[in-house]
């Protein structure tokens, strides 16, 4: 895309597709370039849900995150301007990291 995100589907979904204002509930796990998970809410076993487009998660969600149909998967390549930026995130993310994320959409409010 224009902002520097890439993204490719996985498995097309047969459900409502995520558009923004809403509501949705999807699994991730989210891995540094090097290859590091850093997080995934598979290992918790609990979905995570947010509105789409209001900014509650990096840009990179938002974008990446529209247009997809529940039952889809979708490998997000995020740069760091979409993603935490300089400042990283909480130890586990160095400053100016890429990330790539697998996203699955469960549901859309």
């Amino acid at each position: 895309t224009d902002s520097g995100l890439k993204y490719e589907d996985l498995q097309e979904g047969d459900g409502a597709a995520a558009e923004n204002g809403q509501r949705v509930s999807v699994h991730y796990t989210g891995w540094l370039t090097d290859g590091s998970k850093f997080d995934s809410s598979l290992d918790r076993n609990q979905p995570f849900s947010f509105s789409l487009g209001r900014g509650m998660v990096i840009r990179g969600w938002d974008e990446g995150v529209a247009g997809m149909k529940v039952g889809g998967r979708r490998k997000l390549t995020i740069p760091p301007q979409l993603g935490y930026g300089a400042a990283g995130a909480g130890g586990v993310i160095p400053p100016n990291a890429t990330l790539v994320f697998e996203v699955e959409l469960l549901a859309v409010d």
